[in-house]
């Protein structure tokens, strides 16, 4: 059992901790999805893809942060999602601490996706995200699948890459010391320093 979740506050998360805690780890999700307010599909309102919810940057580390504090995090695996297209953007979700990595945007891309935000009118110029027959011969699956699995294994390769390049022999050594943050005024910050590990709180069981 999962739960995929785009994040605006951090009542949800101590509630959530809460009740497990209350009703015993089996009741906990297996795993969370955290999407950031970038994330969504051209079908999405313009209100809520605008203003609603955290960025990525924000909700990924306080959501792990707060599995960290109530103990759960051990329990409770975390997929991060919300444009993570690049090698770069993935590798940086793993060193704040998702477990795995989810883009639905840069699998549309390599099947050709031109962000036409037509998802929802079913006139799609690119065949994606139509019903309509004329539309899907754009759509030549014997080409694309060859683009979506390059797309794939060159995403594998270069999280790879990186994660070798900070000196970890796998990309889920990866930890926030390994990413600096550029700020406004061109200097850099340890994202650890930003978002610092906590220290998980001590819980008194009610009998």
């Amino acid at each position: 059992m999962g739960v995929k979740t785009a994040v605006g506050g951090w009542l949800f998360m101590n509630e959530l901790a809460d009740a497990v805690h209350r009703r015993g780890l089996e009741s906990a999700p297996d795993f969370l999805v955290i999407d950031g307010g970038e994330g969504g599909s051209g079908a999405a309102p313009q209100a809520l893809a605008d203003h609603m919810s955290l960025s990525i940057e924000e909700a990924l580390p306080r959501v792990v942060d707060a599995l960290i504090e109530s103990g759960l995090r051990q329990r409770i695996r975390v997929v991060a999602s919300g444009k993570l297209v690049t090698s770069a953007r993935a590798a940086w979700a793993l060193c704040v601490g998702a477990d795995f990595i989810n883009t639905a945007r840069g699998f549309m891309f390599s099947l050709g996706c031109i962000q036409a935000l037509r998802c929802h009118q079913n006139t799609c110029p690119t065949g994606l995200t139509t019903h309509n027959k004329r539309l899907q011969r754009a759509l030549v699956v014997e080409e694309k699948y060859l683009r979506v699995a390059n797309y794939a294994n060159n995403m594998n390769r270069e999280i790879d890459m990186i994660a070798h390049s900070c000196g970890v022999r796998h990309a889920r050594e990866l930890r926030r010391e390994h990413v600096r943050i550029v700020q406004a005024n061109g200097q850099s910050i340890a994202l650890n320093m930003l978002f610092p590990y906590p220290e998980p709180k001590a819980r008194v069981r009610v009998a």
